[in-house]
């Protein structure tokens, strides 16, 4: 019995996600009967994606709430070890939902980070989303069975059992993700038969713990506030462990490029990057401005605040500025674009002239297939409304005392969820007459959901987002490729990585569903696992 509900569930999750065509989200399936707090974390990243008012947030939030207890008490009450008087299946079932409602409450801001990694595809946020399950884990399992669960440490049996869980549930999500048709079916099941199994272990050792550590100090209360600060200290921490963001500087920046080299290079920095003015070593060479040209045409000095500006209007910017260094040189143009300089200029390639002097582009670290969440701007009702305002919290805490920080309203953002159906689609995506190459870092792999992310070359190495820069390797093919030479070095390691990451990535939302996208005609990789697909 406690296999069959372990296991039935996770089926008929996938069965419906198979029959429908939803590649994007068949590995989450396994997570439905997984123990605490994956299955609440599985629950809210669907709800949090598929919510159009919050009349259906509030509705699905207590729905939820529901299931979640009714499970996971039968669960709790068929895993029960058998030495042990059980409890009635009444005190369960109210333990159960509250546990169901405080987990909803603690790993929402962590869910809402794992649907701001959809909208603009940072590595950053899906790490940061997890690490919270994995210390919360053995404190919400005592606490579906143990009266005084937030006191005392979790036993080390209860920390093993749920590190197990997690890892079950991501060689799932990855068979899962490189099987087609039904066969997903039986890999849930069989993670179902997993899930049953863990919830036996773990009930167990909550129920007959070998020994409780500081079994008088308040624990669970500590680690759950303290989880829950980290969703707004995260961001501050790294960037005190980091550092203050320094100028992109490239070799193609600080060297003389090459006379084998016949074009003109622009180099196009990231998202909060800044610009101090100072010049490039070779004049064949400019930084793009993300604040525009002064009247001699030469590009201007700018601060991080001017990166935050939508992709359509950094790309006039670019167009204009490829303009004039084609005139000044008379030389093709090649672009190098890093992170959102990367996005920039693949819009400047959809939406400048053609034809175009640009001849070459160099994409480093650019976001793959952004725009697979969304959130209707304030004031407005839609898709993800509860999850913009909750966004909104967490960013506002975040930047507290800065006028300068990031929103997730920014321009930038905005267009990015706004012409979404492009950026899924069409990033990696070749352009008739132009030179293109990804330079991927590895990490970029848990960025990229199931199925095909690029049509172009690639040139993979492991690090992480905007960490090929610098690196001696990833510069020499820069050189060569702006050289002419053929560049396409991808890492056996790196399909194996997106496959392990799908488990963890928020289900897309389905793009025939958001009005917003309805005018862009496009085909939804989340369905055919296909991109570059004919309009």
């Amino acid at each position: 019995m406690l296999l069959a509900l372990a296991v039935v569930p996770a089926v008929v999750q996938e069965a419906v996600l198979v029959g429908i065509g939803f590649h994007g989200a068949r590995g989450l399936a396994p997570q439905v009967t997984a123990v605490w707090p994956y299955d609440s974390y599985h629950d809210l990243r669907w709800l949090l994606i598929y919510h159009n008012s919050w009349w259906h947030f509030l509705f699905g939030l207590v729905a939820l709430a529901v299931f979640r207890g009714l499970l996971s008490a039968g669960l709790t009450a068929l895993a029960w070890p058998g030495q042990v008087p059980r409890p009635s299946f009444a005190w369960l079932l109210r333990r159960n939902l509250e546990v169901a409602a405080l987990a909803l409450v603690v790993i929402s801001p962590w869910a809402a980070l794992s649907v701001a990694f959809s909208a603009v595809a940072l590595s950053l946020y899906l790490f940061a989303s997890l690490i919270p399950m994995l210390v919360l884990a053995p404190f919400l399992q005592r606490a579906g069975v143990a009266r005084t669960w937030w006191r005392g440490l979790p036993t080390i049996e209860l920390l093993g059992w749920s590190v197990l869980n997690f890892a079950v549930l991501t060689i799932a999500g990855a068979v899962i993700s490189s099987t087609s048709g039904w066969w997903g079916v039986l890999v849930a099941a069989l993670a179902g038969v997993a899930n049953g199994l863990l919830w036996r272990q773990t009930v167990t050792a909550a129920v007959l713990p070998a020994r409780i550590r500081l079994a008088r100090v308040p624990v669970a209360p500590v680690a759950i506030i303290l989880t829950m600060a980290a969703a707004v200290a995260a961001q501050p921490i790294l960037n005190l462990v980091t550092g203050p963001p320094q100028e992109w500087m490239p070799l193609v920046v600080t060297e003389r490029l090459p006379d084998r080299v016949p074009h003109a290079v622009i180099v196009i920095a990231g998202h909060d990057s800044h610009w101090s003015g100072r010049q490039p070593a070779d004049p064949r060479v400019e930084r793009f401005s993300y604040q525009g040209l002064d009247r001699q045409g030469r590009p201007l000095p700018y601060r991080h605040t001017a990166t935050h500006r939508s992709l359509d209007s950094s790309s006039v910017l670019l167009r204009a500025q490829v303009e004039a260094l084609h005139r000044r040189t008379g030389r093709p143009v090649a672009l190098i674009g890093s992170s959102e300089g990367a996005m920039v200029a693949r819009t400047y390639l959809e939406k400048g002239p053609k034809p175009s002097p640009v001849e070459a582009v160099l994409l480093f670290s650019p976001l793959i297939q952004p725009g697979r969440a969304y959130y209707p701007p304030p004031g407005y009702s839609g898709w993800g409304v509860a999850t913009g305002w909750e966004l909104r919290g967490l960013f506002w805490l975040v930047g507290l005392g800065r006028a300068d920080r990031s929103r997730p309203d920014e321009p930038f953002v905005r267009s990015v969820l706004v012409n979404a159906p492009f950026y899924r689609n069409r990033t990696l995506c070749p352009v008739a007459g132009v030179r293109m190459i990804a330079f991927l870092p590895t990490v970029s792999a848990a960025e990229a959901p199931p199925g095909e992310y690029s049509r172009i070359p690639v040139f993979q190495l492991p690090a992480f987002h905007g960490g090929l820069i610098g690196r001696r390797a990833a510069e020499e093919r820069v050189v060569d490729f702006l050289a002419g030479g053929h560049v396409d070095q991808p890492r056996r390691e790196y399909a194996l990585l997106q496959r392990l990451g799908a488990a963890w990535q928020a289900p897309p939302l389905a793009l025939v569903l958001n009005p917003v996208w309805a005018a862009e005609r496009e085909a939804d990789p989340a369905f055919t696992g296909r991109i570059c697909e004919p309009r």
